[in-house]
């Protein structure tokens, strides 16, 4: 699969942002304000878990109908990525 770079800046951002995280700890800032940046690196990184197995997904079955074959197990391991990373 090719990462395009929309994914890799996203991690990029995502990085950046846990770099944050332990600077506030480093900081001793207030719980609140460390649980409000932990959840939002958290649900970067489940819609970036999202756009990499979506757009894998989307390039595999284009790949399975060119060759005329099921897409069917492909979608279910797409689904079961999904589930297995919550």
């Amino acid at each position: 699969m090719e990462y395009t770079d929309q994914m890799k800046n996203r991690v990029k951002r995502i990085e950046g942002q846990v770099r944050g995280v332990l600077k506030m700890m480093e900081e001793e800032k207030d719980c609140k304000d460390l649980v409000t940046q932990m959840s939002a690196i958290r649900s970067a990184l489940d819609r970036t878990i999202g756009l990499v197995v979506g757009t894998n997904l989307e390039q595999c079955v284009r790949e399975q109908m060119d060759k005329g074959e099921n897409t069917e197990e492909l979608i279910q391991e797409a689904v079961n990525l999904l589930v297995k990373s919550r």
